[in-house]
């Protein structure tokens, strides 16, 4: 299976509550709802797209649960694209302490996670997606186990929650997949890991 990562962020690294103020209070955010604004009709198209080729689902344990009691609650899912796909495939929680999940053909993955992932990926074919999960999807870069990444990038700062990126962690390199702007301002980058960075020293332009 080919292992793609979907995130909102910030211009300054957010991921934290960015569908409702009450989405995500922890560390004490406050400022939660902030991608709202800015969902306009090609960013639902484009995600309704990458929802609909999935073919299976991963989720760390706190965005599964966001995801149950929204999208899972839904009395008629198949109304919905998202909806409908999220209930049509299979589900895959990264959890070491959800014990009885609800949400129809949901399956906890607790033991050797990157042994498992790496099965999967070698033994099923389609896309395997994961959607927010920040703590999973840093572990999962950091484990080489990312084949794409696209980032929804808006265009705003909220300056406090929690961010996709670690202030230290493994560096990254990234060739670029595809690139466009929605109407709003929301940049949407998917790119590929190619390994680690080159580093090299700015060297003078002798005619300049």
């Amino acid at each position: 299976m080919k292992l793609t990562a979907t995130t909102w962020i910030t211009v300054d690294g957010v991921m934290q509550g960015l569908g409702a103020p009450d989405e995500d209070r922890r560390g004490g955010f406050e400022r939660g709802g902030w991608a709202m604004p800015l969902y306009d009709d090609e960013a639902a198209t484009f995600l309704n797209r990458v929802y609909q080729r999935a073919d299976a689902f991963l989720f760390g344990r706190h965005t599964y649960e966001i995801f149950a009691g929204y999208w899972g609650a839904m009395v008629d899912p198949n109304n919905h694209p998202i909806a409908a796909a999220l209930h049509t495939k299979p589900k895959y929680v990264a959890s070491t302490t959800l014990t009885d999940p609800t949400w129809v053909d949901t399956t906890v993955l607790s033991d050797d996670l990157a042994t498992t992932l790496a099965d999967l990926k070698v033994t099923r074919e389609g896309e395997l997606q994961v959607h927010g999960s920040g703590v999973l999807v840093r572990w999962l870069l950091a484990n080489q186990l990312v084949d794409e990444i696209t980032l929804l990038v808006c265009p705003v700062i909220v300056g406090q929650g929690r961010r996709l990126f670690p202030d230290t962690g493994p560096d990254t390199a990234l060739d670029l997949v595809e690139s466009r702007t929605t109407p709003k301002g929301v940049t949407i980058q998917s790119y590929r890991p190619i390994g680690r960075p080159q580093y090299a020293v700015a060297a003078p332009n002798p005619n300049t």
